[in-house]
């Protein structure tokens, strides 16, 4: 079973190693922080908005597979977040985020208390799409130029997935 705990600033130093390293891996579809200084202002942005990042960690190596961001989580009657992900390159390919996938859908519902998880991704990220679909994803929509990425605005494609 995949380990998965709220990202802390212990973590710091292992995630810019890592997103460093998956520089390629991520591009062109994002671009995460590579230094003390971009981690401090994601994660201040974590602790001041009504989000909570999550880290899945390998069972045997305790190595990073990969980041899992709910944002604008929104409770009342609606019961809803935003979900960003992404993955490190050292454990890429091996199934290993599905897994995690599953696992952190089924912390948003169980523990967070959500009923609708919303994932937006750019429609040519053929493998993350297919991730959201093993997970039990649907396509809901399109947005085009959703996103400023990279310079742009990027369109995308609205995924979600509905407690039962």
């Amino acid at each position: 079973m995949i380990n998965l705990q709220p990202v802390s600033r212990k973590d710091a130093p292992e995630l810019i190693a890592g997103n460093i390293a998956s520089r390629d891996h991520h591009h062109p579809w994002m671009r995460n922080f590579t230094d003390q200084v971009g981690f401090e202002e994601w994660f201040c942005n974590l602790q001041s908005s009504a989000s909570l990042a999550l880290i899945a960690r390998e069972p045997e190596s305790s190595s990073i597979i990969g980041v899992f961001t709910f944002s604008q989580i929104f409770m009342k009657a609606f019961r809803s977040a935003y979900l960003g992900y992404y993955s490190m390159v050292e454990l890429a390919g091996r199934g290993l985020m599905t897994e995690a996938l599953k696992q952190t859908v089924a912390y948003g519902f169980e523990e967070i208390g959500l009923h609708r998880i919303e994932a937006n991704i750019q429609p040519d990220n053929q493998r993350s799409i297919a991730l959201v679909q093993r997970a039990g994803f649907h396509k809901e929509g399109f947005s085009p130029r959703y996103l400023f990425i990279n310079g742009d605005w990027r369109d995308h494609e609205r995924w979600a997935i509905i407690s039962h």
